[in-house]
C-alpha cells in the first residue's frame, strides 16, 4: 500500500497518458476478441472522433491541473476535508472511503448534475450521441463538459481534503474504469451482474446508453455502483433491447460528424422523450 502511495505521489504525467493510452489499447483487442454487439461501422473513422475528444479532454486536464494541487494542499495545511476529521484509519481504509467519496462527488454528482440542467446537459450530450458505444466512447467529451467535469473533481478533493497521490489514483482508476464499463465487451450475464454489486460493469453502464428516457437517466455511477443503487438510480435492461445513441440526434449527420458534434451545446434545446418501462 505504501508503495503505491509513493507512487501515486510523483506519478510523472508520462505515465498517467500511458495509463490512459494503455486502457484503451487493451480494452480495444478485448472487445474486438470478445464483442457484445458486432457493429457494422468503420472501427478507426469512428475512433477518430472520439480520440479527437479525448485530446480535447487531455489539455484541459493539463491547463487546469494546478487547481487540483491548490485545493489538495489548501485543504491540508488547513486540516479542512472528510478525510481530515476523521479518526486515524488503516491506510487501506482511508484510500478506499477517499476514493468512495472522490467517485461520489467527482463522478456520480458531477454526472447527475449534466444531466438534471439543461445547459450542463447540452454539453454532455455530446457523449450520448455515440450509436456504437466502445472502449473509445469513454472519454467522448465536449471540452466544455471536461471543464465542469474537472470543477466537480478539484470540489470533491477539497471537500474530502484528498492528498495529491489519493486525487491522482482516484483519476487513474476513473479512467480505466470508464475505458472498461464503455468497452463493446460481452462478460458471463452471471459474473457481469456479480460485478455490477460493487463496481460499474459493462452491462449495467450500457443502460444508460440506451437512447430514451428513463434509461439515460440512470446508472451514474464510473467507479462504484453502490452510489446509483442508494440513491434510486439504478436500472436494469435486457442487453439485446439496448438501442445506443439518444434520441433527439439519431442521424448520423448529427451524431457522426465532427463539426456538429462541437456545435451541438449552441444549438436549439430538444426535449426528449419519454418511454415507460414495462413498454421496453
Amino acid at each position: 500500500m505504501n508503495d503505491i502511495v509513493n507512487y501515486f505521489s510523483t506519478i510523472p504525467s508520462l505515465h498517467r497518458g500511458l495509463i490512459l493510452v494503455g486502457g484503451i489499447a487493451i480494452f480495444w483487442m478485448i472487445e474486438n476478441a470478445f464483442p457484445l454487439f458486432r457493429f457494422n461501422y468503420k472501427k478507426w473513422n469512428h475512433a477518430g472522433i472520439n480520440i479527437f475528444f479525448t485530446l480535447t479532454t487531455i489539455v484541459v486536464n493539463f491547463i487546469l491541473a494546478f487547481i487540483l494541487l491548490l485545493a489538495s494542499e489548501w485543504a491540508l495545511k488547513n486540516n479542512f476535508g472528510v478525510l481530515e476529521w476523521l479518526p486515524e484509519l488503516p491506510l487501506w481504509l482511508y484510500t478506499l472511503i477517499g476514493l468512495l467519496l472522490l467517485d461520489l462527488i467527482g463522478a456520480y454528482l458531477a454526472h447527475l448534475v449534466q444531466h438534471k440542467t439543461r445547459w450542463l446537459w447540452h454539453f454532455h450530450l455530446i457523449h450520448h450521441t455515440d450509436t456504437w458505444v466502445d472502449t473509445t466512447t469513454a472519454n467522448r467529451h465536449h471540452p466544455g463538459e471536461s471543464v465542469v467535469r474537472f470543477v466537480f473533481t478539484a470540489a470533491a478533493v477539497l471537500i474530502t481534503g484528498a492528498p495529491m497521490w489519493l486525487a491522482f489514483l482516484y483519476q487513474s482508476l476513473s479512467v480505466v474504469f470508464s475505458q472498461f464499463n464503455h468497452a463493446n465487451l460481452s462478460l458471463p450475464e452471471k459474473l457481469d451482474r456479480y460485478i455490477s454489486y460493487i463496481i460499474v460493469s459493462p452491462n449495467m453502464h450500457k443502460v444508460h446508453h440506451h437512447y430514451v428516457l428513463p434509461y439515460t437517466d440512470s446508472n451514474y455511477g464510473n467507479i462504484f455502483s453502490i452510489w446509483d443503487r442508494l440513491f434510486g438510480t439504478f436500472l436494469t435492461l435486457p442487453k439485446e433491447n439496448i438501442i445506443y445513441g439518444v434520441d433527439t440526434h439519431m442521424q448520423p449527420s448529427e451524431n457522426n460528424r465532427l463539426s456538429n458534434l462541437v456545435a451541438i451545446p449552441f444549438q436549439k434545446h430538444r426535449s426528449p422523450q419519454t418511454v415507460p418501462e414495462e413498454k421496453i
